[in-house]
């Protein structure tokens, strides 16, 4: 779903375990680390979109998790030019509705080839504000803003 802007409806999702360090994972074939995200369909909600996305992406179930917080509204990146397939004039990037989720389950929950293309091959789980600095520099103002957003739902107890 791309609206009149040139943006697609798409939600994140950072996990946070009882240390409070989030899930980090790694794109399948690449050397890019990024959280969970993936496109909202039409006939979903957010958080349709975000259990869903979240089974595909990393094979946790609905049950392991609990919703600790989101943003409040959209936040917007925009894909560099040189990545969008050309004839794509009306596509700019993405808009975003970050969760943050409170990892309930063990590691062995954790499954990255749930479905036919895996989008990671690794994953790590990492301090809170690590991925703000190693995430792809298109990418950074939107994991800054969400972070900050999310962080005030992080028991520190």
């Amino acid at each position: 779903m791309i609206d009149k802007e040139g943006y697609r409806a798409n939600v994140a999702i950072v996990i946070i375990n009882n240390d409070n360090k989030v899930l980090w994972a790694k794109r399948t074939n690449e050397n890019a680390w990024q959280f969970p995200q993936g496109g909202i369909k039409s006939h979903e909600n957010a958080e349709e979109a975000m259990f869903r996305e979240l089974k595909e992406e990393v094979g946790i179930d609905e049950g392991s998790v609990e919703i600790l917080g989101k943003t409040s509204d959209w936040l917007y990146y925009d894909v560099p030019k040189n990545w969008i397939s050309k004839g794509n004039n009306l596509y700019k990037g993405q808009k975003q509705i970050w969760f943050l989720l409170k990892f309930l389950g063990n590691e062995n929950d954790i499954f990255l080839k749930n479905s036919i293309k895996p989008e990671f091959d690794n994953w790590s789980w990492v301090d809170y504000w690590i991925p703000n600095d190693e995430v792809i520099s298109f990418k950074r103002d939107v994991y800054s803003k969400a972070l900050k957003q999310l962080s005030v739902f992080i028991d520190e107890n």
